[in-house]
């Protein structure tokens, strides 16, 4: 797929434990590259005019890459986890997760 795309777009997010950037999402435009070689179409049941498609793809989200990056990134002194901001309201109210012994 990467050679085939488009056009390319990548979310990446800062891993302060490895001192880089990483890879959380990627959606590509693929044209016609796939459609081409699925040979899917587009159109009217017998009306001879289907089309090529274009298509896209997305890894949505890689669930533990997140994780680990939300961990690194908000992870207190103490052992405790600050629920960023964003996501407190899925927390149901929660704004830090304490640690355990």
């Amino acid at each position: 797929l990467n050679d085939n795309a488009a056009i390319k777009y990548d979310l990446e997010a800062w891993f302060p434990g490895s001192k880089t950037y990483r890879e959380l999402v990627s959606c590509n435009n693929c044209g016609d590259y796939q459609a081409r070689k699925t040979k899917t179409r587009i159109g009217r049941a017998g009306s001879g005019d289907a089309q090529i498609l274009h298509t896209l793809n997305s890894t949505a989200i890689a669930t533990e890459r997140t994780m680990c990056c939300i961990l690194e990134n908000y992870q207190q002194a103490d052992g405790s986890v600050k629920i960023p901001e964003v996501l407190v309201p899925y927390m149901g109210g929660k704004t830090v997760i304490e640690a355990k012994e």
